[in-house]
């Protein structure tokens, strides 16, 4: 655990006891806060009163807060702030979340004394935040390193242990725990790609890159790895960098060759290239990489090879690290082949840029789909569509989701049980079954991790 500092004596307010909010309640009690706890569900509260923690309604305790601590998943701005942030609002109560006590507390205790200084990591972006900050964390084990890996992924940043000696610290953020914490000090930040989502929570694809943009511009990282394929990681770039040889700034691209004086890392037909000041000084083969499989993976292992070369590890022992990697649940995982049918399950492509990504990584798929469809429309799926040998619809609007795949055949499955069933009886040797759904789960899953489970026993079951 990670004691929360400078509340010693004071009483915070607790809002939303998941995850984050317990965690964050134990921490702030361990750094001599009393927190203050709601959530609007009777369960939570019952589980943070078992612990000791007192639950009352906290626009009620506004006069005596030192500090409101919010969890990522209440809004505070858009659509509307919750009721209890706008009490806080109105009374002058600063507002934060778990992300900003954690690097308002990490540098406490014994760090001081540690013989190498630990290091910070933080990965945002719209797609692959989770593959690369896991990648990360495994390529600096790989290389004899200490690492530990929360945020958005695993667990939650003040449940972390208190850091050894040289140890790395990797966390994913997402928009909404970047958009509120009042503390971003990474060591290292990494902004992968830029695309439309919880367009709602930010007010619309400004606000949402604003969120993302907080990471460097809130006391700014050491060095930023950025990829550049987007005018808003271009942006980002040019907004960092001091020029061209500022090589306080890595670019990471797939789409384009950085040969340029600044230090590169980029994919081209499947090799990671590292370019500094003109000349290449690395290259590794992606290719046969088996848990990153696609350019979209390239990517991640850009952003990642970017990282680990800030971080002093040589590329030999990076591509090492390349090849022991398994991949993560949900995320381009291969859970079976049969007969030269291979079973892929992406269910984390919860957008159509997501999808579209996992698309391009393979051929002759059997696509399962749908779901509950965000704002934008499918465009974004067009290139993608060229490998779909036939899609089958799942979710409550299937049919309307099945009317927008021009030029593809669609089969109206509803269900993942007749997805799966269908898929199956069409596939012959050499397809891909790829769930991939472009969309949220939230009309038939509580989350793309259920819905993906679901997949995999279907699948399993049916081989």
């Amino acid at each position: 655990m990670i004691p929360v500092v400078g509340y010693d004596g004071l009483k915070v307010g607790v809002l939303g006891l998941g995850r984050s909010g317990l965690s964050a309640a134990r921490a702030l009690q361990a750094g001599g806060a009393t927190p203050i706890c709601w959530d609007d569900n009777p369960e939570a509260r019952a589980t943070a009163e078992a612990e000791g923690f007192e639950c009352r309604d906290l626009t009620r305790e506004m006069d005596e807060l030192a500090l409101l601590m919010v969890s990522p998943g209440i809004p505070h701005l858009y659509p509307e702030p919750n009721r209890v942030i706008a009490a806080a609002y109105a009374a002058s109560v600063p507002v934060d979340n778990d992300i900003g006590l954690f690097f308002r507390s990490i540098g406490g205790g014994d760090w001081i004394s540690l013989e190498v200084p630990p290091r910070v990591v933080a990965v945002t972006g719209s797609n692959g935040k989770s593959t690369t900050s896991a990648l990360i964390a495994h390529l600096v084990e790989s290389a004899g390193k200490p690492a530990q890996l929360a945020g958005n992924i695993g667990r939650g940043v003040l449940d972390l242990e208190a850091p050894h000696s040289g140890e790395v610290i990797v966390l994913e953020l997402s928009s909404y725990q970047t958009e509120l914490a009042r503390n971003l000090t990474p060591d290292i930040a990494v902004f992968t790609n830029l695309s439309p989502d919880h367009l709602d929570r930010h007010g619309g694809m400004g606000g949402y890159f604003a969120a993302k943009r907080r990471l460097f511009a809130e006391g700014g990282p050491d060095r930023a790895v950025i990829g550049v394929d987007e005018a808003e990681g271009r942006f980002l770039e040019n907004q960092l960098s001091q020029g061209a040889g500022d090589d306080r700034v890595i670019r990471v691209s797939v789409e384009q060759k950085l040969t340029g004086i600044g230090w590169n890392v980029f994919a081209k037909k499947g090799f990671l290239a590292e370019w500094r000041k003109g000349r290449q000084v690395a290259s590794i083969d992606l290719r046969e990489v088996p848990g990153l499989p696609g350019a979209h993976n390239h990517q991640n292992a850009c952003s990642a090879y970017a990282v680990c070369r800030a971080l002093g590890i040589a590329p030999r022992e990076i591509e090492k690290g390349f090849h022991s990697f398994k991949g993560l649940p949900h995320r381009s995982q291969l859970i079976a082949e049969k007969d030269g049918v291979r079973f892929v399950n992406d269910s984390k492509a919860t957008n159509v840029d997501a999808a579209g990504k996992a698309l391009k990584a393979f051929k002759n798929i059997r696509w399962i789909c749908g779901g509950l469809e965000k704002k934008g429309g499918l465009g974004g799926l067009a290139e993608g569509l060229d490998s779909v040998s036939k899609a089958y619809v799942i979710g409550r609007e299937a049919a309307q989701f099945a009317m927008q795949l021009q030029g593809v055949e669609a089969e109206v499955c509803g269900t993942m049980q007749k997805a799966v069933e269908s898929a199956i009886r069409d596939a012959v040797a050499g397809d891909v079954v790829l769930l991939a759904p472009a969309c949220a789960s939230f009309d038939q899953y509580d989350s793309f991790e259920t819905r993906g489970d679901d997949f995999t026993q279907e699948v399993l079951k049916r081989l």
